[in-house]
């Protein structure tokens, strides 16, 4: 079903509902039986991916009083060895939201997978059930049978790891279903393309969560179009992060595959190789295959919404990239670690930007793993240093300094800031921003503010410097054939090898 044919039903049904409603007046919760908004006026959503992060972001979901989850997927049947911030943390976040003190009180370590998924999911929707039941959350191994079987499905929420976005998103979107993913849209350049394509030519609705509304980002462009710090030269982003385990070579010690988890379709389009729980759960991150990197987990937070507020729309021209180099001794000599494998545990990239449609062009820089640039001399000159994580912004007449995400933005030196109306002071612990905007995006058909259409730029910059770092030197893109034109092998790696059946 294509998701005019979807808003269509939505729209009878709401207006039979309203021609109803002038021969007999019923409440809402006795027609829903799960809150006060009747299930067919409700968006109906799958899950799929029920790792610490899926599970985490559930509860959001099940309080939204206009969705309806019904169905989770996972490769992963269940299992407590799940890795996360603290051993407790996902366990009382769920308790909290079931208002359920006993939730899994006797199961150790940190639970994951479809059948917590799915207990989760019944366990809230049974409290607004007078039998105090519920038993209507489908359970799936494979995304391909959910997208087969359940009928009537307006929307899934991808929450698997970076490798399998593009095949869960492209196969949903050839159905006419809403797609919302979190970052990246994909950890290859060319797959990203493939599904923002097909974005544009489906019209669902989709969205990357990334995406925020930041209005720091938009104080900032209001000090550059007044010319504040002059023509702008260079933009920074630095994050402390991987802040999970970074190896350099692949693992060598055979594992069995635990029982329920299913490694081949973990496996996805990446072809065949042994399992290893280092590849898995939180740590897919860090390998090439899998992840994206620290760029891609946070990068995208950061950059995806500048880039929508400088109106950044062509992506970078070359790229170069350093990463952490070691070395290990075998037969008692010193030999380099050759690293094709990984991310490295900390890293540089630079990315020249071509004229934007409001910009000179200029230089990006990222920094991870506890690297960072110097403080620039406005604030040495007052004792100060640059946070463990910012951004700034650097201009021919001057700075703009802030958090991470742009959070408490300041002109450079500081004192300039006396000189500005008070409101332009931005309290970012103050600022309200709205959540689940895609909910009502879908609701009101219209394409979301992080719809994948509009991260094309960002996709092809984060996934750029992927390649860069594997590349080992400078690469030179041309954007319209999406090639690299200084180095053969390194075309290569904006595509993957695929597994047979997984093609795209």
């Amino acid at each position: 079903m294509d998701s005019s044919k979807r808003l269509n039903r939505r729209e009878f049904i709401t207006s039979a509902a309203a021609f109803a409603a002038t021969f007999s007046i019923v409440p809402s919760h006795v027609v829903s039986g799960t809150g006060h908004i009747p299930p067919s006026d409700q968006i109906t959503i799958a899950n799929i991916g029920c790792g610490t992060q899926g599970l985490r972001e559930m509860g959001s979901m099940l309080q939204n009083p206009n969705l309806r989850v019904v169905a989770v997927c996972d490769v992963n049947r269940f299992s407590t060895d799940y890795i996360d911030w603290s051993p407790f943390g996902l366990r009382n976040n769920i308790r909290n939201v079931l208002k359920n003190n006993s939730w899994w009180e006797n199961v150790p370590g940190i639970p994951g997978g479809r059948d917590p998924g799915k207990e989760y999911v019944e366990q809230y929707y049974a409290k607004n059930k007078p039998s105090g039941i519920f038993r209507g959350c489908a359970s799936y191994e494979d995304f391909r049978e959910l997208l087969e079987e359940v009928k009537d499905l307006d929307a899934v929420k991808i929450m698997t790891p970076d490798h399998t976005h593009a095949s869960i998103a492209l196969a949903a979107m050839e159905k006419g279903i809403h797609v919302i993913t979190h970052k990246p849209i994909s950890n290859k350049l060319i797959e990203g393309r493939k599904v923002i394509d097909k974005a544009t030519e489906t019209g669902v609705i989709t969205h990357l969560l990334a995406w925020s509304d930041r209005p720091e980002y938009r104080q900032m462009k209001t000090w550059m179009d007044e010319g504040l710090i002059g023509e702008l030269l260079e933009i920074h982003n630095w994050s402390y992060r991987p802040v999970w385990e970074q190896w350099t070579k692949r693992p060598e010690e055979i594992i069995s595959v635990p029982d329920g988890f299913n490694w081949k379709l973990w496996l996805g389009p990446v072809p065949d190789m042994p399992y290893h729980p280092n590849y898995t759960h939180n740590t897919f991150r860090g390998w090439y295959d899998f992840g994206g990197g620290s760029v891609a987990d946070m990068g995208h937070y950061s950059l995806f919404p500048l880039f929508e507020t400088l109106v950044i729309t062509r992506p970078p021209e070359s790229v170069r990239a350093f990463g952490t180099t070691t070395r290990e001794a075998i037969n008692q000599v010193y030999q380099w670690v050759v690293n094709d494998v990984a991310f490295p545990a900390s890293c540089i990239i630079k990315w020249k930007f071509p004229e934007q449609p409001a910009l000179p062009g200029f230089d990006l820089f990222w920094y991870d793993g506890g690297m960072k640039p110097f403080a620039p001399e406005e604030l040495e000159s007052e004792g100060k240093d640059i946070p463990e994580e910012g951004l700034m912004i650097v201009g021919t007449k001057g700075k703009i300094l802030g958090g991470f995400r742009g959070e408490n933005p300041v002109l450079l030196p500081e004192r300039r800031m006396s000189e500005r109306p008070g409101f332009e002071r931005i309290n970012s612990s103050e600022v309200e921003r709205p959540r689940d905007t895609w909910v009502d995006d879908i609701l009101a058909g219209r394409q979301s503010q992080g719809s994948f259409i509009r991260a094309k730029t960002i996709t092809d910059t984060i996934n750029l410097g992927a390649v860069a770092l594997q590349a080992g030197k400078s690469i030179n893109f041309e954007a319209e054939s999406c090639k690299i034109t200084n180095d053969e092998n390194a075309n290569k790696l904006l595509a993957r090898k695929y597994r047979a059946g997984w093609e795209i």
